[in-house]
């Protein structure tokens, strides 16, 4: 970042309440992204408020109670003895903070194109109490230009003007949620903004909380960063899982391929299979970019062949899964299946995009006995995308293993006692590589 001072005498003020702690910071969004950002806002030692539009998730905060398994509900309640948190479904109160970070859903539509009407709705809201003076900072993933060509002329119709009565900038959020090695305050944040002050603000605030700030030269280069960043991983995985349905053929282990290909110390990363993509970026905003080449009239060939391969695993799985049962002499139809993990990833509780749910959907089309056990999930939430009937969690007794005609590990979580579970079930199919440490009964272990 540019030594050079700020000039807006709004700038200087808002500098300064960030270096003396005065600085309140509003986050909208109180989800696996906006929770741990006011964890390290306030372990920084600024005060927080969080906006929700969803009551029942500010009732349960105001009431020392968390929905996020990785934030405990002690520390919320330690939030609220200190003083230092408050949470409202108010919008009226979003002139109270003296930043604005925004952290809400940017999902696709049913063309899979961007769909940003929770920003720009929340951008209009916010331009309803706006005044001089504040930071509004973007942190949802979107597509380069959003927030200078998007966001500004909306906040604008405060008839303030941006970056010099108010600041804007774009950081996205880097949150790795289920693991225990990053939190938000030890991951470096990309910030991108509008002009010179807007930049200074935002790095400044960011640089109170967490372990380092990249400053670019503009909110296009950090939407890019970022857009960039779940690019490399879709494609990576896209590769693999090609790999696997052709090593599948080969009758070649390719889980045994990647781990002989990483103990090169140089040159190669390990990504790894699975029944399909989840969570809140990897599945969506690679298409954001594509999206925008299309716009431009160009195409994103290399996005576009790895949304189609990642998007075909779950199909695979399942016909994969009915190749496994004919072995035995059973069909899909009226056979008793057990899925093991709805959330998109190991020893979380975040549903988002989960594999699961299309997994879930093509066994009960093809007329399965459909259960599900998840430690972290004891209900089966309700899907925007997903028409699936009201189910709870399993116990996986040994009884009812012996039941099943096949169980799909479709989510590896840790408390799952694999040994356990292949000695008790009839049929194991293993998705994730999650028996290769289990030595008896492996004759029950199909790998997919």
């Amino acid at each position: 970042m540019s030594p050079q001072p700020v000039s807006s005498d709004h700038a200087k003020t808002l500098l300064q309440s960030i270096e003396d702690l005065s600085c309140t910071v509003g986050v909208i969004g109180l989800g696996y992204v906006g929770l741990p950002l006011i964890d390290a806002f306030i372990q920084a030692g600024l005060s927080c408020l969080g906006f929700d539009v969803d009551g029942g998730k500010v009732e349960t905060l105001l009431r020392g109670r968390s929905y996020i398994k990785h934030i405990p509900n002690e520390k919320i309640s330690q939030w609220l003895q200190a003083k230092q948190f408050d949470a409202t479904d108010q919008m009226s109160r979003l002139g109270e903070p003296d930043v604005l970070l925004i952290c809400v859903p940017t999902p696709l539509d049913s063309a899979r194109d961007p769909d940003l009407r929770y920003v720009t709705s929340t951008c209009e809201t916010i331009a309803s109490q706006l005044r001089p003076g504040q930071l509004v900072v973007l942190e949802s993933t979107t597509y380069p230009t959003t927030t200078r060509d998007v966001m500004v002329p909306i906040l604008e119709t405060s008839g303030l003007t941006a970056g010099e009565d108010f600041f804007v900038a774009y950081s996205p959020e880097r949150e790795d949620p289920g693991n225990p090695d990053f939190s938000a305050a030890g991951i470096p944040k990309v910030v991108g903004a509008i002009n010179h002050d807007s930049l200074a603000c935002a790095s400044s605030l960011y640089q109170s909380a967490v372990a380092g700030v990249v400053p670019v030269s503009s909110c296009e280069v950090a939407e890019a960063a970022k857009v960039l960043e779940n690019i490399y991983r879709a494609v990576n995985i896209a590769l693999v899982n090609e790999l696997k349905v052709l090593f599948d053929e080969m009758q070649i282990d390719v889980w045994e391929v990647i781990n002989a290909a990483k103990t090169k110390p140089f040159g190669f990363q390990a990504f790894y299979p699975g029944p399909g993509l989840g969570g809140h970026c990897i599945p969506i905003d690679p298409f954001y970019l594509s999206w925008l080449a299309r716009k431009q009239g160009s195409n994103a060939r290399f996005i576009e062949l790895a949304g189609e391969v990642n998007r075909a695993m779950p199909g695979y799985v399942i016909s994969r899964a009915a190749n496994f049962l004919n072995e035995t002499r059973k069909p899909i139809n009226g056979s008793k299946i057990c899925l093991l993990g709805v959330a998109y990833k190991r020893d979380v509780d975040d549903p988002r995009e989960s594999p699961s749910f299309e997994l879930m959907e093509l066994l009960l089309q093809q007329g399965a006995e459909l259960t599900y056990s998840d430690p972290h999930v004891p209900t089966l939430p309700s899907m925007r995308h997903h028409d699936l009937p009201a189910m709870q969690s399993q116990e996986l007794t040994p009884e009812f293993l012996a039941e099943q005609d096949a169980v799909l590990i479709a989510t590896d979580h840790s408390a799952f006692d694999y040994a356990a579970i292949v000695k008790h079930s009839q049929l194991v199919i293993d998705t994730r590589n999650a028996t290769a440490a289990v030595t008896e009964g492996r004759e029950k272990i199909r790998k997919c």
